[in-house]
């Protein structure tokens, strides 16, 4: 009888769980159309209204991320379902703080909210939601610090390149004074970009860590450091290209959209690491013991 009051309640836990997820996600899709709107009519406050859309959302994405973990007794990053919520979330944190920071400049927020939003999607429609024990293979000590620090770094990446985005598509109209309704002046626009490029100094060295954390991890576990997994191969791609990028940044006739090229490229090598190994390692039989289940 215990047995069966413990599955009714995590049923009715996941059930709520689930309808809370469908709201985070409709405020996050309602965020990025102000958003949108922003970029089209920039004078009207849509700015604002996305920001505080997002505010709501992300604190309710936080209550159910909580609740989760108090339910599951581990930290909610041992699924794809769960890693794909905890990437949103930490995503739309990140770029929330830089926001504040910027004051009134709003576009990167609608790249920021349009891949929230696709990976809550994403996580809703094409995996298993239910709350599973920790597996063995990730009972370490390693398992949050590894993970927490790639997170993290993956959230910063986002919120950066997102900044190159809006910065190189934006810069000419700027630079001819043209954009002050977005908040970007000639004055503050390399101030803007520059934020970029602080970001990837912040999480550069969270994905080094979290490489050297993994691979420790690794040689606890498996009795190797490194095996040139796929996950763990396209992890080296991606810190080297941010790597290049920062190179980059010291140069001064690369600073400009030169330099935003190689953060947009990291982004997407950041995509693959991420998400798109596990298509790659699957389309190619390749074995892997990193990749999600698709």
């Amino acid at each position: 009888m215990m047995i069966e009051n413990i599955l009714v309640q995590e049923a009715g836990l996941l059930q709520w769980e689930l309808r809370v997820f469908w709201v985070v996600v409709t405020l996050y899709g309602i965020s990025a159309l102000f958003y949108l709107f922003h970029l089209f009519a920039p004078d009207r406050g849509s700015g604002k209204i996305g920001s505080w859309i997002l505010r709501t959302a992300v604190l309710l994405h936080t209550g159910m991320i909580l609740l989760r973990s108090y339910a599951g007794g581990r930290p909610p990053f041992q699924s794809l379902y769960e890693s794909l919520s905890w990437f949103s979330w930490s995503t739309v944190m990140v770029y929330l703080y830089m926001e504040r920071r910027w004051n009134k400049v709003f576009l990167p927020g609608l790249i920021v909210t349009l891949m929230a939003s696709g990976a809550c999607l994403f996580a809703l429609f094409t995996r298993e939601p239910e709350i599973n024990p920790l597996f063995p293979a990730l009972q370490s000590n390693w398992f949050v610090p590894h993970v927490v620090l790639a997170f993290l770094s993956y959230a910063v990446f986002v919120v950066s390149s997102s900044v190159e985005i809006v910065y190189v598509f934006l810069r000419p109209a700027v630079l001819k004074g043209k954009g002050k309704s977005y908040g970007l002046l000639p004055g503050n626009l390399e101030t803007f970009h520059r934020s970029a490029y602080n970001l990837v100094l912040f999480g550069y060295p969270l994905l080094t860590f979290g490489i050297i954390s993994g691979a420790v991890w690794a040689d606890n576990a498996w009795g190797r450091f490194w095996s040139w997994d796929p996950k763990e191969t396209w992890s080296l791609i991606t810190w080297t290209v941010f790597t290049i990028y920062m190179h980059a940044m010291t140069i001064p006739k690369w600073r400009g959209w030169q330099a935003s090229l190689f953060n947009i490229l990291g982004f997407i090598c950041m995509i693959m690491t991420f998400i798109g190994v596990s298509w790659l390692a699957k389309l190619f039989s390749i074995e892997s013991l990193h990749i999600y289940a698709l």
